[in-house]
């Protein structure tokens, strides 16, 4: 059977617990089964309980063919502890649920975890804001930002700003703004880098998803840039980098029968020795690799690993918010186990189950885990942690879409502007943020956007009565040439324009100029010599 497949949140885990559940409840076959000398009807054995779970996790997506049988055991030993199953004499969690023909029955009531309470949904203003062209050399900070003071538009500085659009150009000057400093640069990736995250996973905000607080801007700029031929990232700290003893164990494994460069003597067994080496050094690590912090961005990509380029674009972008040693070990490591599993000439690492299978369980929980062990935490991490390793060359690239809509930003900043005299008040609208929204929202802004501004220039210089009736008209005429829309707004009608525009005054031909003189008889006068 196929499950369903749960949806993103910060509260996926606990979803997939409930579910699980309910289709455990729903579907294990009950039947009557007889134990000392008397019969229990609705009931079912370990062994019966463990052949059908192991199933249906196999045949959900949520899980995969991946999981084993003791795995399926520990989670059913999860349930017992939880009461979610009990004996026949109705005790639960006294005792391990064992792989056997003991007897087992559903409670009445199976208990279902509650979710917990959810942060009040914020704005997408959470979101690290972008460096823009008005922007000094210091971040500006979004608390206890004083409102911009409403600009009025005058005449004057309109002509100074739409000079080439009326065909008269002021004196201006050209000017390029402040060097961008490594503080912004590392700023605007980490914004730019947040910002396609969400867009990825298709959340409406970040709450309970990610903190900001625990992203460091300076991280992604590292996974960015500070990486080798391979993509591999370089430490400028080698300390923080894996001990030499575990490299060289690595190396073995990976290019074995080849790897082995301390020329140590090969016994019976040796593989699997450096192999157990390995493991002991991850395991004892504080946290897992993908970070307690991260913890619910990556559990939110389990439930896009139906569509493989998304679910490979957003650990591309969620793996840059790595710290750089944690990234550097998730590649090694996630290169080793994909060599390991696809090399013919390695003996079997284990006498009962496959090196593929011994791989995920035994470093799965390394790379993906919480603070507080969850009860589907091994499931998750081993359903995770096989798509990243058959997708280990790919997810640790860096989104070409991300990169070039950084570097559009960042060549927009560096470059010059016309500046016209005396127009320095600035137009510039409050810190903006991203926000995801509809097609049509965003063709209704972008003419709002556009139009606005526009109208306010045209009652800007329509109200100004210092400037000559003459210029007037020629300005206006000009204006309706070029944003003939938003002139015919304002004057839809010869009458409204009458009411606004002065006239003008009629020029009469020069063979009619006579006619302005009053008329005058015509008269001559005689003179007569004596």
């Amino acid at each position: 059977m196929e499950g369903n497949v749960i949806g993103p949140g910060p509260y996926r885990a606990t979803k997939l617990w409930n579910e699980t559940i309910k289709l455990f409840r729903g579907g294990m076959p009950l039947r009557r089964h007889w134990a000392n000398f008397r019969y229990y009807d609705c009931s079912f054995t370990g062994s019966e309980a463990i052949d059908y779970l192991h199933e249906l996790l196999r045949c959900n997506y949520n899980f995969g063919p991946e999981v084993t049988r003791n795995q399926t055991l520990q989670l059913l030993r999860k349930f017992f502890k939880a009461h979610v199953i009990e004996d026949i004499k109705g005790r639960h969690g006294t005792e391990d649920f064992e792989d056997n023909s003991h007897l087992y029955r559903f409670p009445t009531l199976s208990p279902l975890k509650s979710f917990p309470t959810r942060p009040l949904l914020r704005d997408s203003c959470d979101l690290p804001r972008l460096i823009r062209w008005d922007d000094y050399e210091e971040l500006p900070q979004q608390e206890n930002v004083a409102p911009l003071k409403t600009a009025v538009m005058t005449s004057d500085l309109w002509n100074k700003r739409h000079s080439v659009a009326i065909g008269d150009v002021s004196e201006c000057k050209l000017i390029r703004r402040k060097e961008i400093t490594s503080k912004q640069v590392d700023h605007i990736w980490k914004s730019m880098t947040v910002a396609h995250l969400q867009r990825v996973l298709g959340l409406q905000s970040l709450d309970g998803v990610l903190n900001l607080k625990h992203v460091n801007s300076k991280h992604v700029f590292h996974n960015v840039f500070s990486v080798n031929k391979t993509g591999i990232v370089i430490l400028e700290n080698k300390a923080e980098d894996m001990p030499y003893w575990v490299v060289s164990a690595m190396k073995c494994l990976a290019n074995w029968p080849n790897g082995n460069e301390t020329k140590q003597p090969v016994y019976p067994g040796f593989e699997r020795d450096v192999l157990r080496t390995v493991a002991d050094y991850f395991q004892r690590l504080k946290e897992p690799l993908l970070t307690f912090h991260l913890y619910e961005v990556f559990v939110n990509i389990l439930s896009l690993l139906q569509e493989e380029e998304v679910a490979t674009e957003a650990l591309q972008v969620s793996g840059l918010l790595l710290p750089p040693p944690n990234r550097r070990r998730l590649q090694l490591l996630l290169r080793l186990m994909a060599r390991v599993c696809q090399n013919p000439h390695l003996p079997p690492l284990n006498d009962t189950i496959t090196t593929r299978t011994l791989m995920l369980q035994m470093f799965s929980h390394c790379v993906l885990g919480s603070v507080d062990e969850m009860d589907l935490d091994e499931l998750l991490a081993t359903k995770l942690v096989t798509f990243m390793m058959e997708h280990h060359n790919t997810i640790f690239q860096v989104p070409a879409k991300l990169r070039g809509q950084v570097e559009e930003h960042m060549s927009h900043l560096k470059r010059v502007q016309i500046k016209y005299a005396g127009s320095d008040t600035d137009f510039s609208l409050s810190p903006a943020f991203c926000k995801q929204i509809r097609r049509v929202e965003s063709e209704e802004q972008k003419v709002i956007g556009t139009q606005t501004p526009l109208q306010q220039l045209l009652e800007g210089l329509i109200a100004d009565k210092e400037l000559p009736a003459k210029d007037k008209r020629k300005r206006l005429k000009q204006f309706q040439r070029s944003y003939p829309e938003v002139y015919q707004n304002r004057f839809p009608t010869e009458e409204s324009k009458a009411a606004v525009i002065p006239a003008k005054t009629p020029r009469l031909k020069p063979h009619l100029m006579f006619l302005k003189k009053p008329f005058q008889p015509f008269q001559r006068s005689w003179s007569f010599r004596a």
